[in-house]
């Protein structure tokens, strides 16, 4: 019955066009389970689509700085959740979250939401995403080792044996395949020009061309044509500049181009409303645009306006100490990763610092192998020369939602969600959190958002990480602000005003609103001033709790209406005008993994509550 209820919500939130084209898709599909259902065949096999068997891959056309000498020699990479590479690096239908397996089914046919009789399906799609054959490609070009071609050779053969195409868990999502395939151009490209046999290129030339073909034919469109679409886009323009095919590269900057203002505000925040949707949106789009710079593909020019404008709101959500401000689901995702390991938004920051004319981020300050191995010395000279961005010390985005402060010393960074709640019909990726508040001292996390913890396993917990009461707002009667209907799917929405903004005299007040619980109104008040205080003042006309998440490694004293917070060398006063009462709840700061953190509430009941929060 909740299958069928979850079925009749999402077509609701269809329009008759995309009706039309899922039906399209699934009649693909079941033309597709002829050829693919009953014959197994690895992706690798032959090209499934004779026009496209002749195309023959320009490794040149990639653009490695294959002289880098900047490197490590990593040989495993991390997945979500903690688990051990080596425990699983063959267990390619591992469910993770419990000793059972995704079944060899054929992919059209697998249930893989909320599976807790298996697992989450995101962590196993790390897996599967392949940053390890670039990593190990990459290894060998570098060092000439044979033991890293020999790992990827043995890697590369078991999974498509264990992986037929369109068969398990690694073909359920169009995604997938298409940052797979992009790994797999980059593993090709590193390869070959080394001594590696024709026949693992062939089967790597062949493998990309049938997964582009796939993405061709597949791509997200309508209510599901977010993030997946840009990565999808991209992976299908990767592949026509590497193969040469005009028709891929045409489709794929139309699709970027068109989609670039449908899916971000006009001051550079994107509509997932995401800190990391829109790191992860921008890589895509950056690794597309080198690719067409250095080939001489001519880049729309409404690239370079909006790109701009989203670098300079990422560097305004990041901190003196590297710390950020992120609202909204993040699942650490990525498309490519030649270090095993590193920070998303300052490598996003620093490809950006090569592509537009600003240094957005100081590259003599972060370490990310990536770049070294996309451009060389002489593009890393200039990139290094161009003007240092310096983000405001206010940053507010009255279109896009979000407004980020910082204290003149640089100890205090602050955000303040006033936005949407998410993208499109769907907002797949939003959380109920009008009005919440972060804040980081001396780079800790100290008023923390909850995160995201899990998609695609046990609903309670995806749930209780998207909940009003577990963020730092004002909740009514625990109810949420907007309506969950399913793990990526919401029906009424909060709508959220910023009212007003002052700056003087070192002081800065901003008023928002939201009618999430109508006819009750909810507002809120916030004033910072250079003394580092922070002023909250809550309004509304029914009984409330204002809730405020603490740092799970902070240590917590409450008395009546007064609260400590000692986190390493930060000392927080809580001061409140009603009594602060302490609770446990749960906190994920990685995907995957959760710790027990405090909440400190105060009830509203007599229509405000006045909070003072003082940093010492």
């Amino acid at each position: 019955m909740a299958n069928v209820m979850w079925l009749f919500r999402r077509l609701k939130a269809m329009s008759f066009p995309e009706i039309l084209w899922r039906i399209s898709q699934k009649k693909l599909q079941r033309r597709e389970e002829k050829t693919f259902k009953y014959c197994k065949m690895a992706v690798t096999d032959r090209v499934f689509n004779d026009k496209l068997a002749n195309l023959q891959i320009d490794a040149s056309r990639m653009h490695l700085n294959l002289k880098n000498g900047i490197y490590e020699e990593k040989e495993s990479i991390p997945l979500l959740g903690g688990y051990d590479y080596d425990s699983y690096k063959k267990k390619w239908n591992a469910g993770f979250q419990t000793e059972n397996q995704w079944p060899e089914v054929f992919s059209y046919s697998l249930q893989y939401k909320q599976r807790d009789d298996i697992g989450d399906a995101r962590t196993n799609w790390e897996l599967n995403r392949h940053f390890q054959f670039a990593l190990l490609a990459k290894n060998y070009a570098a060092t000439g080792k044979k033991e890293y071609i020999d790992e990827l050779e043995n890697l590369f053969t078991d999974w498509n044996k264990s992986n037929p195409f369109l068969w398990g868990i690694s073909w359920t999502s169009v995604m997938e395949v298409a940052i797979r395939c992009s790994n797999w151009c980059y593993a090709y490209c590193f390869l070959e020009k080394s001594k590696v046999s024709e026949e693992l290129l062939e089967q790597l030339r062949v493998g990309i061309l049938n997964m582009t073909d796939y993405i061709e034919k597949h791509y997200s469109r309508y209510s599901s044509a977010n993030n997946h679409l840009i990565v999808e886009a991209f992976s299908i323009g990767q592949a026509g500049i590497l193969f040469k095919c005009k028709k891929w590269i045409e489709l794929a900057v139309e699709i970027l181009t068109r989609e670039l203002t449908l899916q971000n505000y006009s001051d550079g925040i994107n509509k997932e409303l995401s800190l990391h949707y829109q790191s992860f949106y921008m890589e895509a789009m950056g690794l597309m645009m080198r690719l067409m710079i250095k080939n001489e593909i001519d880049v729309p020019s409404i690239w370079y306006e909006m790109l701009d404008k989203m670098s300079c709101y990422v560097a305004n959500c990041m901190g003196e100490y590297g710390e950020v401000v992120v609202f909204g689901d993040d699942d650490e995702g990525k498309i490519l990763d030649l270090q095993g390991g590193y920070n998303h938004y300052q490598y996003v920051l620093g490809l950006y610092s090569f592509l537009l004319d600003k240094q957005y981020i100081n590259l003599k300050q972060i370490n990310c192998e990536n770049l070294e191995w996309l451009f060389g010395p002489t593009e890393k000279t200039e990139a290094v020369n161009k003007q240092l961005y310096k983000a405001p010390k206010v940053a507010s985005y009255k279109e896009g939602g979000n407004t980020i402060i910082r204290s003149d010393d640089g100890r205090v960074l602050i955000g303040i969600d006033h936005a949407e709640l998410g993208f499109g019909s769907i907002a797949a990726h939003g959380h109920a959190d009008a009005l919440s508040f972060q804040m980081f001292v001396d780079g800790q996390a100290v008023f923390v958002d909850p995160g995201t913890y899990i998609y695609h396993c046990d609903i309670e917990s995806r749930n209780a990480y998207r909940k009003t009461q577990n963020h730092n707002t004002v909740c009514v009667n625990g109810q949420d602000q907007s309506e969950m209907l399913g793990a990526f799917l919401w029906g009424k929405r909060a709508k959220c005003k910023l009212l007003s903004l002052e700056e003087e005299d070192g002081k800065v007040v901003i008023e928002a609103e939201h009618d999430g619980y109508k006819p009750i109104c909810v507002k809120r008040r916030f004033e910072f001033n250079k003394h580092n205080y922070l002023l909250i003042k809550d309004v509304c006309n029914s009984k409330s709790v204002a809730k405020f998440l603490i740092n799970p490694k902070a240590e917590v004293n409450i008395k009546g209406n007064i609260a400590e917070i000692y986190l390493d060398t930060v000392h927080i006063i809580i001061k409140s005008s009603n009594v602060l009462n302490e609770e446990t709840v749960k906190i994920s700061h990685c995907y995957g993994i959760e710790a027990e953190g405090t909440v400190i509430s105060a009830t509203i009941n007599d229509k405000e509550l006045f909070t003072e929060i003082q940093i010492l």
